[in-house]
């Protein structure tokens, strides 16, 4: 399924990404994310150097939002199952059908366990899970935020809380740091650079008091990663395997995350091209734990 585009520079792979729907899903929690990331490139402005390849996957062959959007799922869970090795992000959009979802225990819960649980087994392939929204619920359900930071949308604060406490008893007893926040990074792998106050990802002041964000500083990341100095072992020693781990709140909070997710695999610049072309300004979340590379 790896797609492979040709650069001056030599061939480039582009990036998988699975969008995991559920009934009654958020149509702008799909398509804001997807709008994102069709419009990154490796090149600024070079359509042939695409950065991300999606595809979405559902129960059955058309899914439809609580709005009355009906998109057609291009494999179903049970194929998403099998070929999950072949992707690099996972996205769960959120929605008012997350609650069926939890009451019947059904998926994408097994996608989210077992994308979690693959990078656990094979932590040399850089992965990411990323949630937008309520999303972020069917990860506490899980048992993947124990000992993580993570938000959701403001009006499932509480919610998120409960689950994740439930989660904790019924596993390792580690809790979930739920955070008011647009959008948390854990797992992020980042380049503080000379310079702390030029990193494009560090809040060097938060007007709440709060902990400081220290994030990565995308500049060519996913082209690189190949290469990367990072040992499979340092890797391997994080939470969950290193997998890169986004909870983000409501709709605009899952552009937000988005264009960190571009900035991080593909380059801060392709992020900020991004934002220009839909006339949007990207707002910062935070991240909370990651390794330097």
């Amino acid at each position: 399924m790896s797609a492979i585009v040709e650069s001056g520079e030599g061939p480039i792979e582009v990036i998988q990404v699975l969008f995991a729907l559920h009934p009654s899903f958020g149509a702008q929690e799909l398509c804001g994310p997807l709008e994102v990331l069709s419009n990154a490139y490796h090149k600024i402005k070079d359509p042939g150097t695409k950065a991300f390849e999606c595809t979405i996957a559902a129960a059955s062959r058309g899914v439809t939002s609580s709005s009355g959007l009906t998109i057609k799922a291009d494999i179903d869970f049970e194929n998403a199952l099998e070929s999950l090795s072949e992707y690099d992000v996972l996205i769960i959009p959120g929605g008012v059908g997350i609650e069926e979802v939890l009451s019947k225990q059904s998926e994408p819960l097994e996608l989210i366990k077992a994308f979690a649980e693959l990078q656990q087994s094979d932590p040399s392939k850089e992965r990411t899970l990323m949630s937008i929204g309520t999303g972020s619920l069917l990860l506490g359900q899980t048992g993947i935020l124990q000992g993580l930071a993570a938000t959701t949308h403001p009006d499932y604060y509480t919610k998120m809380e409960i689950i994740c406490k439930e989660a904790a008893r019924r596993g390792e007893l580690e809790q979930t740091d739920v955070m008011e926040e647009n959008y948390v990074v854990n797992n992020a792998r980042f380049d503080l650079g000379e310079k702390l106050e030029e990193n494009p990802f560090v809040l060097s002041k938060r007007p709440d008091g709060r902990r400081k964000s220290i994030a990565r500083k995308g500049s060519n990341a996913w082209k690189e990663s190949v290469r990367r100095r990072e040992s499979n072992a340092r890797r391997a020693n994080l939470r969950l395997g290193g997998l890169r781990l986004i909870t983000s709140g409501g709709v605009t909070s899952g552009l937000d995350a988005s264009l960190y997710l571009v900035a991080a695999m593909v380059s801060h610049e392709s992020a900020q091209e991004v934002a220009r072309v839909l006339q949007y300004t990207w707002n910062k979340g935070v991240t909370v734990e990651g390794i330097d590379v």
